[in-house]
């Protein structure tokens, strides 16, 4: 009999965020088809969750996001263009302003989302981008500068931990939101 380890491949998760801006006035219609909507939709094949970003009371605001999360891009497909989700739709079409805004979630967004900001339209790829390398590129530099010190009597192993868990702490509390205020006029305008 042979041993052998199969390794598969990881799957291939999708995130997509959905806009909507509701109708002054039909919030409380949007919401209850919303509720009914997502727990419907919860157990169909390929669905992974779903998270509701909600106008913040008080603000005058009307704009919801969803985010979904799917197994595959094709689960992704199959609930875009399910009967389920077109009734959806058409539920919601004269409850909200305009179609939904609808974007893939690659990861990055997450540090381009302002504080205060309930949801929004992240920026284009290559703007996250151009700031994520501006962000990495000195910390890559500065954190081993800093801690080689403090971490060179360390296994290798250990030290590139040491590495990345100082980088990562570094760009997600203090460079990255810097990062984003600095450049968030140029982020979120639109070419």
């Amino acid at each position: 009999m042979d041993n052998q380890t199969t390794y598969e491949k990881p799957a291939e998760h999708v995130a997509v965020l959905t806009l909507r801006k509701v109708k002054t006035g039909c919030e409380e219609k949007f919401e209850t088809e919303l509720h009914d909507f997502i727990s419907r939709s919860l157990h169909t094949e390929g669905q992974l969750g779903v998270h509701v970003l909600r106008p913040a009371l008080g603000t005058g605001q009307r704009e919801y996001g969803i985010v979904r999360r799917f197994s595959t891009p094709e689960a992704r497909d199959r609930f875009y263009g399910s009967p389920l989700f077109q009734q959806w739709e058409s539920a919601v079409a004269p409850l909200t302003e305009g179609g939904a805004q609808r974007q893939e979630l690659s990861g990055l967004e997450t540090w381009f989302t302002l504080p205060g900001q309930l949801s929004m339209i992240p920026p284009p790829r290559w703007k996250m981008a151009i700031v994520t390398v501006a962000g990495v590129w000195p910390v890559s530099i500065l954190v081993p500068w800093l801690l080689n010190p403090l971490a060179s009597g360390l296994p290798a192993s250990l030290q590139a931990l040491c590495m990345a868990v100082g980088i990562v702490i570094l760009l997600t509390w203090v460079v990255m939101p810097l990062l984003v205020w600095l450049l968030s006029p140029w982020l979120q305008r639109r070419t």
